[in-house]
């Protein structure tokens, strides 16, 4: 009889813990760096030199169509795990141009996916620009612009140039949803001395939420990109005003799920045995206000397996990137990508 009650018992909880799984809907949103994605093409407006067959990297087409592979092996398994059609829209970074984008979502491993694109040319010194992949099933595209980051030194008064900011909106499952990809300047010549370029950059993206939430405060944004620092530096945490609680949020600030992840000791790429969380993902208080309604954030993740890192020599347990130097490793990418898992009530 004991064994009967709770042989019952176990069934029911099953079932409860079924039906509750089963009154929602899972989608997923991710960002990856993809590091260097260039054709074998010479390009006047990009400074590709060294992704030439006759370049220093000795480019060509088989290791072209080896890295494109790749990119799209990773992508294929991104949330696959939560739903067969993995992440509905993807931000990219580290991209040469469109025909490069073009050729990823061609693939075998994501051609079924029917991922559409959206990318401009930037003006960014080395000829690498951001762009989103969007799976039509889930997303309706209105409208995509690229906005400008303008930089001046401030100690010299020199003008640099760097990657736009994406701007893309459109419906999501029918709900409106703006979404901002960014590669923000990195750290060359120091984090301190180049803090300025971030800052410029997370000023862009802050004017774009502050735009959004004005004309609505239940606005759902999602912020996402490689943006060349941690979550706690003052780009991120002051100029953008992404908080470490989705609960304490103020009037038109932004919630960074990934600030937990960086202090338990999460990254997304390695730099001198330390690791770093570049690749975030921020979001607005409408897509985590139950009072929104629709898609809500549920979880933050960080993809990473085994045969994603080195096995051996200097760079052991570093992300397995394409190159080392001039060594052709074959790999992925110096950086992990992400993603954040969204719920929405059937």
């Amino acid at each position: 009889m004991k064994t009967c009650i709770a042989t019952c018992a176990g069934l029911l909880l099953c079932l409860a813990a079924f039906a509750q799984k089963e009154e929602y809907r899972v989608a997923a949103i991710g960002f990856y760096n993809l590091e260097n994605l260039f054709d074998t093409l010479d390009s006047p407006t990009t400074n590709d030199a060294d992704f030439l067959p006759g370049g220093r990297l000795l480019w060509n087409a088989e290791k072209y169509a080896s890295k494109q592979a790749n990119m799209a092996r990773i992508i294929s398994l991104l949330a696959a795990d939560k739903t067969p059609d993995g992440v509905a829209l993807l931000g990219v970074a580290e991209v040469e141009n469109r025909l490069v984008l073009e050729d990823l979502v061609a693939q075998p491993a994501v051609k079924d996916r029917n991922y559409q694109i959206v990318h401009f040319d930037s003006p960014d010194e080395r000829g690498i620009d951001v762009g989103l992949l969007y799976q039509p099933k889930y997303f309706t595209l209105t409208g995509a612009q690229a906005l400008p980051v303008l930089l001046k030194d401030p100690s010299t008064g020199d003008q640099d140039f760097t990657r736009d900011v994406l701007l893309v909106s459109g419906l999501f499952d029918g709900e409106l949803l703006h979404v901002l990809v960014n590669h923000w300047p990195s750290r060359r010549g120091g984090e301190s001395a180049s803090a300025w370029a971030r800052a410029e950059a997370a000023k862009v993206c802050r004017q774009v939420v502050d735009s959004l939430t004005a004309l609505d405060e239940k606005s759902k944004i999602i912020v996402m990109g490689d943006l060349n620092d941690d979550p706690n530096n003052k780009s991120v945490a002051q100029v953008l005003r992404a908080g470490r609680s989705a609960d304490k949020l103020r009037d038109g600030d932004l919630y960074n799920p990934m600030y937990d992840l960086y202090q338990n000791g999460d990254g997304t790429l390695a730099y001198r045995d330390a690791w770093n969380l570049f690749d975030q993902m921020i979001i607005s208080r409408g897509l985590v206000w139950k009072k929104a309604g629709g898609w809500q954030f549920h979880k933050p993740v960080v993809y990473r397996q085994p045969w994603m890192f080195q096995e051996g020599g200097a760079f052991q347990g570093y992300p397995l990137r394409t190159y080392v130097g001039d060594i052709f490793l074959n790999g992925y990418s110096d950086h992990l990508p992400v993603y954040l898992l969204f719920l929405k009530r059937k």
